[in-house]
């Protein structure tokens, strides 16, 4: 909802655009053939020409190089002929001395262009086709230069000596062509500091001409004075004592000095200060609402905000400041800073300004605004603040108004975000809601569940921004489809008739089909670019991009640079695709990782996340990206243990800035649960659940996630504290909290958290039920892994009954030793192998004596297992099988050695020493 800025109403000539025409006259001088001089070969020539049509294109972006910085960016493509080509240019801009000689070099650019038979020229020639890229803009520039007034002229020689000096004056180290007419070059670089063009000009420009200028001007500039924004911080470094020449005196009435569209990045010098046009204004708020969304409140708050209300006092008809405002309150969770200027930004643009909405075809809507919009945007805070009831409402209200406006794009967008509201918010019962304002709702409303509302909204929402060719919108709502697919059973919507027979399952093969929907958007975006983003904001990140180093691994301190002379460093640039549509194809990845986590497959999980985190970390939310980092570190903890999971963990929150609710927060307070219970540390781990429990919103139906985490780890607190009853309450108030928000995958957990309970408190035959309870839950929803575990804790129930169930346990053992072994976790396979020996030692038909190794080769495996998790209670259990099996075996020091390791686990659980323990830093 950032909005987009319109295309400038015209094309001016600027000192950096007569730069590119000198770099232009280089690369096709006129009546050459062949590879012209000072090129050696033609991939030399080649590349020069990449690097001018890229330089061209940025020409269109917000704002453009300094002259040191087109030397910088020279030096890193020129190779060789860097010198040269620098030494060239600045040669060439300073013979620019009056206003015959920019019309003779204008002139002389009329020369390199071909003409109506320019398609038969011979092969080798060297020639610019006039509709060609280059070719364009050098036209552009002919006829811009060719509507300037003599006065215009002037300004132009002026800025040209100010755009040279500034090069020196911003590089007093400037390193100079080593060459045998270096002093020349010298002198030629000096003359900047003897020029008067100032003077020339204003010698010969009255005031009666500056009026007319100012009233004749085709492109509007903000009249204000650039005094009054020298004192922003992190954007504009203007020195106290800066003393204003006759010029900038003449010129103060109708300078607006506009931040650089990076902003903690490089600032506008006093020496040369260019006007801003209101295209380059509304283009740089857009880049910094692009930003703010992207960083979230990791975005400087105060810094930026003293930037927008100086904007807001010097030009109050840029209504899009205070969208700008309450986009920085919104990230910021300052609820009454984004609800008073949401209000003032409708209040004021009334909806028209700052958004990518097809214009209605109501003609009424117009004249009135676009109050669906503000709906829309309103019900959108809500959501972000955790007021679903509230959103709900005002979404359906925007529904409402849209469909009375006619307004076919809001409505789609307005659907798209209820079901997002539906799908992240566990709301039990929305009869009286969804049925006051959408009409085919109402119809199904009172007879459909919750979900198929949803099911229904989500394939409506498909179709009807596929009507409306909204490719964004598509490729989102198939992202909802999966998401969808993912955790729900799909159900006949008739609940009377013939029905064919159906399996009760989720469909894998379907959520992979949507996500690959999604990611057509990338071939899909051309159509919607246009409006979205321009050449010349992805041609200026290509260049800057030239000093970028490559090769950064995802958890890699950047201490170290590569060498910018890499050859393959120019190629892999990125690409001019939208941001939007990058984050959107960054998704579909990100949701492929966490499907592969539940259906149990752990490298397909970790194959995605690495990609996400490889080729989308650039255009990604700070929240995605550290949703991806998170499940890297899960990964390195299950399995690889602890010690590289806290070395890792310390690299992201480095990288992500720690805030309530995030989720590198979230990650870490679990690990450090996880660690306290292997490690008996029962205090620390309820103060770890207790940290969970507050980080939830006490809204019903909010956070729904991290309550259900929070209380599944109090159960498994309570009953590594041997607290039975009340670990079995806890588990089954949270069955029917997930029973009733229609959280299917958690309630497979829970039941086998029940079970799990009823097997340490000796109770097999009531935990039975329960484990088969959620193995038909994780048959439904494909969770294999989770299914292999469930299989696990029946085998362990059916054991603990007595040997004449050992067979039946052997066999589920060993039927899931498959999925455990080859994408199970550290703790897991540790469990299944001391389920193993168990089997083998209860079997009253196997014998130690005959096969001892069968059984100690498991124990063993899993003792070593259990060492990288510091998991004292299994690892105490295997170490005290193995002390049995040695003592029949008569392998005495064999057994104290096991015997001792025993003793070790049992003091290590029962006196748990955390004190000093650099992990927990809470």
């Amino acid at each position: 909802m950032a909005g987009i800025f319109k295309p400038p109403g015209a094309f001016t000539i600027t000192p950096h655009k007569v730069s590119v025409c000198i770099l232009l006259q280089i690369y096709a001088p006129p009546a050459q053939n062949s590879v012209p001089f000072p090129f050696s070969s033609v991939s030399q020539h080649n590349r020069f020409g990449l690097f001018l049509l890229v330089l061209t294109k940025s020409c269109d972006d917000i704002l453009e190089p300094k002259l040191d910085e087109l030397i910088t960016q020279l030096r890193e493509i020129g190779g060789l002929l860097n010198h040269w080509l620098s030494d060239h240019l600045t040669r060439r801009l300073s013979s620019l001395s009056s206003p015959d000689d920019l019309f003779n070099f204008f002139s002389d650019l009329r020369g390199i262009l071909g003409g109506p038979d320019s398609s038969v020229v011979d092969d080798d020639q060297i020639i610019l086709d006039p509709n060609s890229n280059l070719g364009m803009f050098l036209r552009r520039c002919l006829l811009a230069f060719n509507l300037l007034s003599f006065e215009g002229v002037c300004h132009l020689l002026s800025n040209i000596g100010k755009y040279c000096k500034e090069a020196l004056s911003s590089c007093p180290t400037y390193e100079l062509p080593r060459s045998d007419d270096s002093a020349n070059n010298l002198e030629a670089l000096l003359e900047y500091e003897n020029m008067d063009l100032e003077n020339f000009v204003f010698e010969k420009v009255t005031e009666e001409i500056e009026a007319k200028k100012r009233a004749t001007e085709r492109v509007s500039f903000h009249n204000h004075a650039p005094k009054a924004l020298f004192g922003l911080v992190e954007d504009i470094e203007v020195s106290a004592g800066m003393n204003l020449t006759q010029s900038d005196k003449l010129r103060e009435g109708r300078t607006f000095v506009h931040p650089s569209n990076d902003t903690l990045g490089s600032v506008d010098p006093p020496g040369g200060v260019f006007l801003r046009t209101n295209w380059q204004i509304q283009g740089y708020l857009l880049k910094q609402a692009d930003a703010i969304e992207k960083h979230g409140s990791s975005f400087p708050l105060n810094a930026f905000e003293s930037i927008l209300k100086q904007l807001q006092k010097l030009a109050p008809e840029l209504h899009r400041v205070h969208f700008l405002r309450y986009l920085n309150g919104l990230y910021h969770d300052d609820y009454p800073a984004a609800l008073e200027n949401l209000h003032r930004y409708f209040d004021y643009s009334a909806g028209t300004e700052g958004f990518e909405f097809v214009p209605p075809s109501s003609s009424g809507c117009n004249s009135f605004g676009r109050y669906e919009i503000a709906l829309l945007c309103l019900g959108m805070m809500h959501f972000h603040f955790g007021h679903p009831k509230q959103a709900l409402e005002v979404l359906t209200e925007a529904v409402r108004v849209s469909q009375q406006h006619s307004d076919d794009t809001c409505l789609a967008y307005t659907l798209t975000a209820i079901c997002n509201l539906l799908s992240e918010v566990g709301i039990s019962s929305t009869t009286g809601i969804l049925g006051s304002s959408y009409s085919p709702v109402t119809r199904i409303g009172t007879s459909l569940s919750i979900q198929q509302q949803l099911f229904v909204l989500l394939r409506r929402s498909v179709k009807r921004a596929e009507s409306l060719k909204l490719k964004r919108l598509v490729a989102s709502n198939h992202l909802a489809m999966a998401k969808f697919d993912l955790t729900h059973v799909q159900r006949p919507l008739l609940s009377f008739g013939p029905k064919a027979s159906m399996k009760l399952r989720t469909c894998p093969a379907n959520v992979l089909k949507e996500l690959r929907c999604s990611s057509h958007i990338i071939s899909d975006f051309g159509s919607e670019s246009s409006i979205m983003t321009t050449d010349g904001a992805f041609s200026t990140a290509w260049v800057k991009n030239l000093l970028k180093p490559m090769g950064s691994l995802v958890f890699s301190q950047e201490n170290g640079s590569a060498s910018n002379s890499d050859p393959f460093h120019f190629c892999a640039q990125p690409s001019s695709i939208p941001g939007s549509v990058l984050q959107l194809a960054g998704s579909s990845y990100l949701v492929r990782a966490t499907a592969w986590e539940i259906y149990g497959s752990a490298p397909l999980s970790r194959l995605n996340a690495l990609v996400y985190a490889t080729c989308f970390a650039d255009s990604s939310s700070s929240a995605d990206l550290a949703l991806a980092y998170a499940k890297f570190i899960q990964h390195l903890a299950v399995f690889k243990g602890y010690k590289e999971a806290f070395s890792a963990l310390k690299i992201a929150e480095e990288k992500f800035l720690s805030v309530s609710k995030s989720r590198i927060l979230l990650l870490k307070l679990q690990l450090l649960h996880e660690r306290a219970l292997h490690r008996g540390h029962l205090k620390l781990a309820q103060q770890l659940c207790d940290e969970l429990g507050v980080l939830a919103s006490s809204v019903t139906g909010v956070d729904m996630k991290l309550k259900t985490e929070s209380s599944l780890r109090h159960a498994r607190t309570l009953l590594a504290a041997n607290q039975f009853s009340q670990a079995a309450a806890v588990a089954h108030s949270l069955f029917c909290m997930c029973y009733k928000f229609n959280l299917q995958v958690e309630n497979a957990t829970v039941l086998l958290l029940l079970a799990e309970i009823h097997k340490r408190s000796g109770n097999a035959v009531l935990g039975i039920p329960y484990a088969l309870a959620s193995l038909s839950f994780c048959q439904s929803f494909n969770l294999d892994l989770l299914k292999a575990s469930a299989t696990l804790t029946l085998a362990e129930l059916w054991l603990s009954l007595g040997s004449n169930h050992v067979e039946r346990a052997s066999t589920l053992i060993h039927g899931a030793f498959p999925m455990i072994l080859g994408h199970g976790g550290v703790e897991l396979r540790a469990r299944a192998y001391i389920a193993e020996a168990k089997c083998y030692l209860s079997d009253p038909s196997f014998s130690v004596f005959e096969d001892p190794e069968v059984v100690l080769d498991s124990l063993k495996q899993a003792s070593e297992e259990l060492q990288v998790l510091e998991y004292h209670e299994l690892a105490s259990q295997a170490f005290y099988l193995m002390t049995i099996i040695f003592d029949k075996l008569g392998q005495l020091e064999e057994r104290e050695e096991a015997a001792a390791s025993f003793k070790k686990h049992m003091i290590a659980l029962e006196n748990p020493q955390d004190e000093g323990d650099p992990f927990i830093m809470l």
